[in-house]
């Protein structure tokens, strides 16, 4: 057997996960291996100077207030939804951790109002090592107790 053969994780069709590095200690996706793309619900999108963006997250919507956040946009795509809607997004990189582990992942930003999950993992988010129990839900992922937002921000 290889060493570089990863063992297999189980992931439900939805999972809490993190995005550290824009302050989400979590929040709830859905998992949709029919999607390309990885989405964040956003609000209040500004470009600032250079190629930075900020943008307002909120995690739940019964959160009482969102967290601000900044990235750099890597790239401008035009994304299909499952509606066949057409729409121009900014994309930007981030880490994802999800059952113990963190990496980068590409994710574009757009309002999700009318979405049930405010972020959906898409396939080019998941590895080789991800299988999806379409049937299992929160398999992975912080607890569902955590804090929706990291302290330190």
């Amino acid at each position: 057997m290889s060493e570089t053969l990863q063992a297999a994780i189980t992931l439900g069709w939805r999972e809490w996960l993190a995005l550290p590095a824009l302050g989400i200690a979590r929040i709830k996706a859905k998992v949709d291996t029919g999607a390309r793309s990885s989405a964040l619900h956003v609000a209040g999108l500004a470009r600032l100077p250079g190629q930075r963006l900020r943008f307002s997250v909120v995690p739940q919507r019964h959160l009482p207030r969102p967290c601000w956040c900044e990235a750099e946009q890597i790239d401008e795509r035009w994304v299909t939804d499952a509606g066949g809607h057409r729409e121009l997004r900014p994309f930007i990189r981030t880490l994802v951790q999800l059952h113990g582990e963190a990496w980068p992942i590409e994710l574009s930003l757009t309002a999700r109002d009318a979405m049930r999950y405010r972020m959906l993992l898409g396939r080019s988010a998941l590895g080789p090592q991800h299988r999806i129990d379409p049937s299992a839900s929160f398999l992975a992922g912080p607890s569902r107790n955590a804090p929706l937002l990291r302290s330190d921000r």
